[in-house]
């Protein structure tokens, strides 16, 4: 079974818990039912008491919105909708007072199509300079009349669109989101101006959103098995013409090297959908990103044996070219592990949401487990990421009604799959009220379930609420320096443990209580039974 060696006294990005704050649903300042960052900045408080080292926040550009702030229109601005670069240097100058690093989403596959870049492209003639800043094509088919090749959208239909000149531009995502051309030098110095734009304004690093997708082969040929795969890829087939082309690495370099002459250790995290975890440890070597996603991880659900297989994947990859292991249960993109966990959701379920016509989740056999996991998850070395409510218990909203649901993908696929907006839903503060102290509106950009009220921040005082567990494991575990440090099997029967420097993780995925390590109880996810470690319950041990 895999061992990982303690690193300690390393890069905090090597052990850091960061924490994602989806901005337009963490807290509203003006009463406008949209959160923003003078809403952050007033609430950062309650997060660095939370005990993480980073808040990560996800777009806050000038934007249409048309894919809640993913398409930008302008990289070296806010929007309106979310404030001021004034209120950004406010956020950014309190978070640093807290002690909290401040990591920004940076989309670097796609722009927005009211981009100046591509209204030049629109107004420009075909294969001019401003045309290149993106992939525009001719049509196949004797006019032109079919798409330039058989690819897919991620949120559904083709990734093509005609305009009304008669060729064709390259969207892997909405038709609102052209790709950027990467084959061309000018998007590179526009980035790395954009890189410098931000970092001159003190921010700690970038999660950079879909780097997997930004190179293109040559000539942008099929996909090979479209009819199987649609829009994605199959794990160890070969690799399709717009994922995983190794074109990209050479960009992640020069940005390595841009962090790394300003002072202090900024950070880059690829949110880099690669499989198997070896190829993505090529992303990860010690001149390219300093961490990525750990999809395969996340992947896993609270599945033993996906779970076992997951960890020692990631460690026996991550290890061999000296990169931390990332651990992640939540994010904006994915159902919340609550519910998750509360039923029989796979990965592609998980990305397309939970409507109100199919089977509810048990919420409250769901919590059982995300405490569990979560507490399973924080006992692991390398870095950490938690989503924004996920330390208030919150389940996904599978009851959104059609006129209020925003994603892309509600819409391109007619309904057919619900999309994300479930857990981006606005998370509650004080009981009460309509949305329970988000905004002092009468309403939100998204509405809240009423489940939400008795799990408003303000009501989890009690030791055995989930916000208490998150702030007592993130003490324990900084205490303790897990973060930094071992990792060995010590059981893989039905009670599931490892062993991190001195302290015994063991989660009972059986279903009758069982033994408890020999030492001294740290933590537990949920009470113990007579002395023993019940099922569907974790708990830390120092031995």
């Amino acid at each position: 079974m895999v061992q990982h060696e303690a690193v300690t006294g390393s890069e905090w990005w090597r052990s850091g818990v960061i924490y994602q704050i989806y901005p337009r649903s963490f807290a509203d300042s003006n009463g406008d039912g949209m959160g923003d960052l003078a809403g952050i900045t007033q609430n950062l408080d309650a997060i660095a008491e939370l005990g993480v080292d980073a808040i990560w926040l996800s777009p806050f550009y000038s934007s249409p919105q048309k894919d809640a702030g993913y398409d930008v229109s302008d990289y070296k601005n806010v929007d309106p909708l979310f404030g001021t670069l004034a209120d950004f240097d406010s956020l950014v100058e309190r978070a640093h007072e807290l002690n909290l690093r401040v990591m920004i989403d940076l989309v670097p596959n796609h722009t927005s199509d009211q981009h100046s870049w591509f209204q030049q492209a629109l107004a420009a003639a075909e294969g001019s300079p401003a045309r290149n800043y993106y992939h525009f094509k001719d049509g196949r088919g004797k006019d032109g009349e079919l798409p330039p090749n058989n690819w897919q959208s991620m949120f559904g239909g083709p990734a093509w669109t005609r305009l009304e000149d008669g060729q064709w531009y390259l969207h892997l995502f909405d038709s609102s989101q052209p790709d950027l051309n990467w084959e061309n030098p000018a998007i590179h110095k526009e980035f790395e101006s954009i890189l410098r734009f931000w970092l001159d304004r003190d921010i700690d690093g970038f999660r950079v959103d879909q780097p997997h997708a930004m190179g293109k082969a040559a000539g942008l040929p099929d996909h090979p098995y479209v009819e199987t795969a649609g829009a994605g890829f199959i794990e160890e087939e070969p690799d399709p013409p717009m994922w995983f082309q190794d074109s990209v690495h050479e960009i992640f370099r020069s940005w390595r090297r841009i962090l790394e002459s300003y002072p202090g250790d900024r950070a880059m995290c690829g949110e880099a959908y690669v499989l198997p975890l070896k190829k993505m440890a090529l992303w990860v070597r010690p001149d390219e990103f300093h961490q990525t996603f750990n999809f395969r991880f996340l992947d896993a659900g609270w599945d033993k044996a996906a779970l076992v297989s997951a960890i020692n994947e990631s460690f026996e990859a991550f290890d061999e070219v000296g990169a931390p292991s990332t651990w992640v249960l939540n994010n904006h993109d994915v159902i919340r592990h609550v519910s998750r966990f509360g039923g029989d959701f796979g990965r592609t379920t998980a990305s397309d949401g939970i409507g109100p016509d199919a089977v509810q989740p048990d919420n409250a056999l769901g919590l059982l487990k995300a405490r569990a996991a979560t507490l399973f998850m924080l006992g692991l070395p390398g870095a950490s990421y938690l989503y924004q409510g996920e330390e208030l218990g919150l389940p996904e909203h599978t009851n959104i009604s059609p006129e209020h649901r925003q994603d892309p993908t509600f819409t391109r696929t007619s309904g057919q799959r619900v999309g994300r907006d479930g857990a981006r839903v606005p998370i509650p503060w004080m009981k009460g009220g309509t949305t329970n102290g988000f905004t002092s509106a009468n309403s939100a950009w998204l509405p809240q379930p009423e489940s939400f009220a008795d799990l408003s921040r303000d009501q989890q005082t009690s030791a055995d609420s989930t916000l208490e567990m998150y702030k007592a494991s993130l003490k324990l575990r900084s205490e303790l320096g897990l973060g930094e440090g071992s990792f060995s099997w010590t059981s893989n029967d039905a009670v599931l443990s490892y062993q991190n420097k001195n302290v015994i993780v063991a989660h009972n995925f059986g279903e009758d209580s069982a033994k408890l390590p020999v030492g001294q109880l740290l933590i537990t996810s949920a009470p113990l039974n007579s002395g023993k470690l019940p099922a569907n319950v974790t708990a830390w041990v120092k031995v």
